[in-house]
């Protein structure tokens, strides 16, 4: 009797540390009013459909037809307003801009558990909306994602050969090394209770995280890579972007001294390193 109620008190104190690790990775909820009047920029409020045919909300720029358009993804649990000081520090540069909210964020569509694939499928959806702009001559399309915005991006541009040029700010290599990072630093067991976690979340949400992860996809992209990472980055660890670099060296990796996971955008010369490499042919 004192095993079996020995083997109860066990099972459910698990069962609550998976439900509460599981409630620690669900999105937060983050509805944003209005455009920040401060930008003083001509932002659009505009919707496109997600693949599953609901609105996803976005923030559009239209600075010149002949410059290319640049989609800003934010990160997780952030929205469209993560990407203010790049829509205010590019618009002047002549790029176009699309920043969205993606799924399960801000104002657009809830989708069950938020993944880094969905991501990368909100980002097509953004593509397509854009080239079905017929004013837009210039049909070049680049990326700026931020975290889980920046290693769905190269996943992205390994699936949409549309995509030219990717810029990554605190990108991951693999969505499971950082979420073990992230549970290993909380003081979380690997075993059982990261293992489990993970078979849980593969059963869960049906995905292969090795085959979706930017390490074993940004070698298979045909886009040009700019990695940006801070040196003292907690949250993605600076060897996440050398694991990146490793798999595709021809890309270039600008590891930022005393820089963390979201302030990279404050160092001098920031804006012009990304003006150059999206407008260098």
């Amino acid at each position: 009797m004192v095993f079996l109620y020995s083997a109860i008190i066990a099972f459910a104190l698990l069962a609550l540390v998976l439900f509460l690790i599981y409630k620690g990775f669900q999105t937060p909820e983050n509805p944003h009013d209005q455009i920040p009047k401060d930008l003083g920029l001509k932002i659009q409020e505009i919707k496109f459909p997600s693949v599953k045919g609901q609105d996803i909300y976005a923030w559009k720029v239209e600075a010149n037809p002949e410059f290319p358009t640049l989609i800003l993804v934010h990160g997780w649990g952030r929205n469209v307003e993560r990407m203010t000081p790049y829509l205010r520090k590019l618009c002047c540069r002549g790029f176009n801009m699309l920043a969205f909210d993606a799924r399960g964020h801000g104002n657009s569509h809830k989708d069950g558990p938020m993944t880094m694939l969905k991501f990368a499928e909100d980002i097509e959806s953004a593509i397509d909306a854009i080239l079905s702009n017929k004013k837009q001559v210039n049909k070049e399309i680049s990326l700026i994602g931020l975290s889980i915005g920046g290693a769905a991006s190269i996943l992205a541009a390994r699936r949409d050969k549309r995509i030219s040029k990717v810029v990554t700010v605190g990108a991951f290599a693999h969505p499971l090394e950082v979420m073990r990072k992230q549970l290993s630093d909380r003081y979380v067991p690997y075993i059982p209770f990261t293992w489990l976690f993970f078979k849980f979340m593969k059963w869960r949400i049906k995905i292969d995280f090795d085959a979706i992860a930017p390490v074993n996809n940004i070698k298979k992209a045909k886009a040009d890579f700019l990695l940006i990472h801070g040196i003292d980055d907690k949250v993605v660890p600076l060897e996440q972007a050398y694991q990146l670099k490793k798999a595709q060296p021809n890309l270039e990796l600008w590891a930022i001294p005393n820089r963390g996971h979201s302030n990279c955008h404050l160092e001098n010369g920031f804006w012009d390193k990304i003006s150059d490499f999206l407008l260098n042919k």
